[in-house]
């Protein structure tokens, strides 16, 4: 099979570092350019030590860049600039910024406080959520990769909501979050001694994977999903532990959730459900497995659903790799396993 040439943009980072490891040793891509503007003319070894050792930064200057592929892993407002001179030259483009989720011009400039894309170009990006797009992302040119919040919600609460098994306004997430998952910036409060030892909820009811859960859940379950939200901070790395609470709907039961779950992911390779073992961060640790755990409480009429994920990696550059050998033709796990 003919190797794809694929770029990085936004390559200094926790999430562009994780796309330069994993697409290095992807047997069907070629490495070409990678793209950090403030670290231009760095060896990329000097951020990303497991990296070739003549590998250097470059800075993008406008001219078309030597890659049939781009990942855009930029902060949020700076991708929406790029892609669409990307799409122009015809490449294949993964956004794994939040420029592109949202259709809804009012609610990106509500929650990322920024003025939103092209409306016709959101539009022409295709969510990449494998396990439930997969059909448009096959046939896609440009997607849209989505939040590593959004993943873990979404993936575990898509196939009751789905399956019209519990209450879609009574939805209460909670989830934590590794120190990377902020990127990799220079804050007082993501310093080691404001993070160590602590736990910290922040952007409460005003976080950006809000709307972005809410609207795909409501496509979903095919009527509008509301969900409070609740991101923490704790002092670990990487990694994602959600917990999430609803009430039970027409009577749901355990063999209920157990079918749903079995209904939509049995063939989903990264998607790991179980009834029995309660899902650790370390089990997932640099890889791009999701584990769920489901709890049906019929005394309280509640289910508890529990999710796992590396942010780095199905929160993140994992999933756009897998988005990408989707589209590209590639078998769905290829350089992820």
């Amino acid at each position: 099979m003919k190797q794809l040439k694929a770029a990085v943009l936004g390559a200094s980072g926790y999430t562009g570092g994780e796309l330069l490891r994993i697409l290095a040793r992807h047997p069907y891509v070629e490495l070409g350019p990678v793209f950090a503007q403030s670290s231009a003319g760095v060896l990329v070894s000097d951020l990303h030590p497991w990296a070739e050792e003549d590998m250097v930064f470059e800075a993008t200057n406008g001219s078309e860049i030597d890659a049939e592929i781009c990942f855009l892993a930029l902060p949020h407002g700076e991708a929406m600039s790029i892609a669409p001179a990307l799409l122009e030259q015809g490449k294949i483009v993964i956004d794994l910024s939040g420029d592109h989720r949202l259709k809804d011009g009012a609610l990106y400039q509500q929650y990322y406080k920024k003025a939103p894309a092209e409306t016709v170009v959101v539009n022409e990006a295709i969510y990449g959520l494998p396990e439930w797009n997969k059909e448009a992302i096959q046939s896609a040119r440009f997607v849209s990769n989505p939040g590593c919040y959004a993943t873990s919600a979404i993936l575990a609460l898509a196939a009751p909501l789905a399956e019209g098994l519990i209450d879609p306004k009574s939805i209460v997430i909670n989830s934590m979050s590794g120190v990377s998952g902020a990127g990799r910036k220079s804050s007082v409060e993501y310093s080691f001694v404001e993070v160590n030892e602590n736990v910290k909820a922040y952007r409460i009811g005003d976080h950006q994977h809000i709307p972005e859960i809410e609207s795909v859940l409501s496509g979903i379950a095919s009527q509008e999903v509301k969900v409070t939200f609740t991101p923490h901070l704790i002092p670990i790395t990487r990694g994602i532990y959600t917990t999430i609470n609803a009430q039970l709907a027409n009577g749901a039961t355990h063999d209920a959730f157990a079918a749903a779950f079995d209904k939509y992911y049995a063939n989903a390779p990264f998607v790991r459900v179980s009834a029995t073992r309660i899902p650790e961060i370390r089990r997932v640790t640099g890889t791009n497995f999701i584990d769920i755990y489901f709890q049906v409480l019929p005394d309280r009429d509640q289910v508890t659903i529990i999710s796992t994920e590396d942010n780095l990696v199905k929160g993140a550059a994992g999933q756009a790799v897998q988005n990408m050998n989707l589209l590209c033709g590639f078998p769905e796990t290829e350089g992820l396993l």
